[in-house]
């Protein structure tokens, strides 16, 4: 449990100092955001703020992770060290992230609010799933239990396997299961990134939870556990996923602080996948791919608000449901303030938290 709290804490402190000075670098080397001329009006006084914030994000969980570790081990020499899964959630984020980064590096070095084309953006993101779809099948512990399951899973594993276990066709299925639940995780948290502060807050609440699943799972493992001691979980490293997600947690925190409104710089698309790659990383390796629908409702409901625009406007030829997409735009331009719009969709944002973790421990109850 230390090690949590200094993991924690350390991700918090970096990106809350940190933050400031990359402030002043992208300053100087004028990396400034380029805003979408068909967006709220009230945005284009943030042209020019600076961007790639995400990247400071990046930064503090890594090296919080490593120095955590180091600790551990200084005080305790037998501890373990970094974890396949803990590895595998940082090799998810930080490929994410470098999408992320090529594409804003992109948007800045064009003068332009545009980046990557689609194709190559989804390109990138794929080969990233893929690859970490891919590892998250192999590295097996003393019990043979991989960071991840081809089984498809709600609050843990369930009876319903994607099919072909242990064959090449059961991989190639898991790996199209994980880049849906990537891509839509992903796409979700930088649909969201639009308002100061939106997606930083939002997801704090998302690792929060994880950091509480990860700990509840650590206690309740089935490594070890008698036949009749009712629910556990087939997790490996779960401790390790909460120190992870604490560690997301706090560093988010710590840039919220000079991301909230008036924003002194923006997360960015470096930010956004990297966030978006993480929760779909904790998602699949926690075994909680359909409980994620419920504890990222938020961003769920703002990809939704996109997918209904855009099909609606197709198919009434050119009609809205929405005065714009993603829905966050929407309320603006019925008059909301930014800051009210945030608020408010980071308390639906709990409320959907609530429900997940709910649900999480109704199922252990209801299993004893």
């Amino acid at each position: 449990m230390i090690s949590l709290l200094i993991g924690c804490s350390l991700a918090l402190v970096l990106a809350f100092a940190g933050t400031p000075l990359f402030i002043r670098f992208l300053v100087r080397k004028g990396y400034g955001q380029f805003v979408r001329d068909d967006g709220p009006t009230s945005h284009h006084t943030k042209r020019g703020t600076p961007t790639m914030g995400g990247a400071v994000i990046v930064a503090s969980v890594v090296a919080s992770y490593f120095v955590t570790h180091l600790i551990s081990h200084a005080i305790n020499p037998t501890s373990f060290g970094p974890s396949a899964s803990g590895l595998l959630v940082l090799f998810l984020m930080v490929g994410m992230g470098l999408v992320g980064f090529i594409d804003d590096y992109t948007k800045i070095s064009r003068q332009r609010s545009l980046g990557l084309n689609a194709k190559a953006k989804i390109t990138l993101q794929a080969i990233v799933g893929i690859v970490f779809a891919v590892l998250a099948l192999q590295f097996p512990d003393e019990g043979g239990l991989t960071p991840a399951s081809t089984n498809i899973s709600f609050v843990r594993d369930t009876a319903l396997d994607l099919a072909f276990a242990g064959t090449i066709i059961g991989a190639i299925l898991f790996i199209l299961w994980s880049s849906i639940i990537i891509t839509a995780a992903t796409n979700g948290v930088n649909l969201a990134d639009g308002l100061d502060g939106l997606a930083a807050g939002a997801s704090v609440l998302v690792f929060g939870a994880y950091f509480l699943i990860g700990i509840w799972q650590s206690n309740q493992s089935c490594l070890g556990a008698p036949a009749d001691s009712g629910v556990c979980y087939e997790v490996r490293d779960p401790l390790d996923l909460a120190l992870l997600a604490g560690a997301m947690a706090g560093a988010l925190i710590g840039f919220l602080w000079w991301n909230t409104s008036p924003a002194k710089i923006f997360m960015g698309d470096t930010g956004s996948l990297a966030i978006g790659g993480a929760i779909a990383a904790f998602a699949i390796l926690s075994r909680t791919e359909l409980l994620l629908v419920i504890l990222a409702g938020l961003f769920v409901i703002i990809s939704a608000s996109v997918i209904i625009q855009v099909g609606y406007f197709k198919l009434s030829g050119g009609k809205r449901v929405f005065k714009m997409a993603p829905l966050q735009h929407h309320f603006e331009l019925k008059g909301w303030a930014e800051v009210t719009v945030v608020v408010r969709f980071w308390i639906i944002g709990g409320l959907c938290v609530a429900l997940a973790l709910g649900l999480f421990y109704a199922d252990w109850v209801a299993g004893q």
